[in-house]
């Protein structure tokens, strides 16, 4: 399955679906406006300020759309952005997958989008199968470790340095053990 949606609050409906080429600007600025938003107080101030979409677009373009990018739309237009795939350190078992990013464009947040994402991508990498699953999370990101216990993630103890801006941060991970019998993304009303 490449194309799911769920219905979200007020009946707004969500579809994920993989990302394109002509997707580049709006997961980009979705990107840039969630690190800016969602890392105020946790990464330097002057680093969030200086992203700049354009720039961003222009460093990703040659190489876009990334291998395992999905997007969110939300009323038509990106409101999310995805990206999945192989687990790439050698600490986890083999097999394992991993939710590189998920970002939600802050005008969104709350509104179904990132449920969405990942009630996509779950199954996604379980057919894929990948799993366990893992990501990386800043530690002071409380809102979004919030999010991924909700949707079953554990902090497993493992946790780095993140570099951004001149400092570092420290990142920890979480995992998620997806069932095996979970091969279709979920899908709602079309």
């Amino acid at each position: 399955m490449t194309l799911g949606s769920v219905a979200g609050p007020a009946d707004a409906t969500v579809t994920c679906r993989p990302a394109r080429r002509d997707d580049l600007r709006a997961v980009t600025t979705v990107h840039v406006r969630a690190w800016q938003r969602a890392y105020r107080g946790i990464l330097p101030q002057h680093h969030l300020d200086s992203l700049d979409i354009d720039e961003a677009v222009n460093r990703r373009a040659e190489r876009w759309p990334w291998p395992g990018s999905h997007i969110a739309e939300l009323d038509g237009a990106v409101a999310g952005w995805l990206a999945i795939g192989p687990y790439r350190g050698a600490d986890a078992p083999p097999g394992s997958g991993e939710i590189y990013a998920l970002y939600v464009d802050p005008d969104h947040w709350a509104r179904g989008v990132g449920t969405a994402l990942m009630s996509y991508g779950l199954p996604l990498l379980a057919a894929m199968g990948l799993r366990p699953v893992f990501l990386w999370v800043l530690r002071d990101n409380a809102r979004a470790q919030r999010f991924y216990l909700h949707h079953g993630f554990v902090a497993d103890g493992a946790e780095e340095g993140y570099e951004a801006g001149g400092a570092t941060v420290p990142e920890v991970r979480y995992r998620h053990d997806v069932p095996t019998d979970l091969l279709e993304p979920a899908v709602g009303p079309s």
